[in-house]
């Protein structure tokens, strides 16, 4: 029999116990998460998702496998729509969701786009980069000029896309003649496209993947206009969409478009999910991508990486849903796409 000392002792030990026992962490060990891919393997969704995918388990308590699934299909809806509506809602499904998403929500412009983007819950942001519109250093469009000048043939993946969407601004707004074909799968299409000269230019949010260093991307490419909050480091000298506002109205336009260019490559989990996973999603999140061995590991693909926390990213995407109805207006005629056309064989929305 337990002398009343070790029988105190015992007692304590024994109701101290649970409250040291990690929920979080002893629902994940032993479990899968499954990060949905909208797109086929080979693209930029695709290779953010897995590199991802490959660093986070160790952040996240009770570390469990991360597997990755693709699920191409409506420029993302497929995905989307099994992540919202489908998937279990306990912190075991994640996905990148498609960058224009919640423009296109705001804008009304995707009728089958039925998710509220405001229910996912954002858990980060893998990249805080621009999108840069070049062409190939045989154009001669090389700068903003040129192309308000000439007309211009670039390639895009959807109609819907962001790309497209840019497009149709520079050409509403600046007065520039971009002529879109779109219908590309992925970046590495596109790029094919550039070098068998079916298009003159395209446009990329990681230019740190056309050449080794920016000596020979210039050798080889003219960049003529960027779109986001600030110019990006090493390309200072192209010029930004937001600092090209010449009135109000514009500039109300121009800072619309650039928030929504922010939301790069944007990691959800869906609704329902408990609090205290999605806090614990979203730190093993910014912990990967502030981890050496996740960065070096980007950095041998030639990633741009840079992070945006979930609850950040929850706030652009929330104002821009919300943004007055005199500002949307003025930017779905801003949009409005007048000079583009299928590559053949084309869906309305690439991949």
């Amino acid at each position: 029999m337990l002398s009343l000392p070790r029988y105190l002792l015992f007692l304590a030990v024994a109701l101290a116990t649970p409250a040291l026992a990690d929920p979080v962490e002893d629902f994940y060990r032993g479990r899968q998460i499954r990060i949905y891919i909208r797109a086929a393997p080979g693209g930029n969704y695709d290779v953010y998702s897995r590199v991802l995918g490959r660093h986070m388990s160790r952040h996240i308590p009770g570390n469990p496998t991360i597997v990755p699934v693709n699920m191409p299909g409506g420029g993302g809806l497929v995905a989307l729509n099994y992540v919202a509506n489908a998937a279990p809602r306990d912190g075991t499904v994640l996905s990148m969701i498609t960058q224009s998403f919640p423009m296109d929500q705001a804008l009304g412009l995707d009728q089958n786009l039925k998710v509220d983007m405001r229910t996912l819950n954002f858990i980060g942001n893998m990249s805080n980069t621009n999108e840069f519109l070049y062409t190939a250093k045989s154009s001669p469009t090389r700068t903003l000029a040129d192309a308000r000048a000439r007309e211009t043939v670039i390639a895009a993946t959807g109609i819907g896309s962001i790309v497209t969407q840019l497009s149709a601004v520079y050409n509403n707004v600046l007065g520039t003649r971009f002529k879109v074909i779109y219908g590309y799968p992925s970046g590495p299409e596109m790029t094919l496209a550039l070098e068998r000269g079916e298009v003159e230019g395209r446009s990329t949010s990681n230019p740190q993947v056309l050449a080794p260093t920016k000596a020979e991307i210039l050798a080889k490419y003219n960049f003529i206009i960027q779109a986001g909050e600030r110019r990006l480091p090493l390309f200072e000298e192209v010029p930004l969409l937001r600092e090209l506002a010449r009135s109000a109205d514009e500039q109300s336009v121009f800072d619309f478009v650039s928030s929504a260019v922010v939301i790069a490559r944007p990691i959800v989990t869906n609704a329902g999910v408990p609090v205290e996973r999605v806090a614990a999603l979203r730190h093993a999140f910014d912990l990967t991508l502030a981890d050496p061995v996740f960065l070096e590991d980007a950095a041998r693909q030639s990633l741009e990486i840079g992070a945006k926390s979930g609850e950040e990213l929850q706030r652009i995407v929330a104002a821009l849903i919300e943004t007055p109805p005199a500002v949307l207006e003025r930017v779905r005629r801003a949009i409005q796409i007048k000079d583009a056309e299928p590559v053949k064989g084309a869906t309305s929305r690439g991949e």
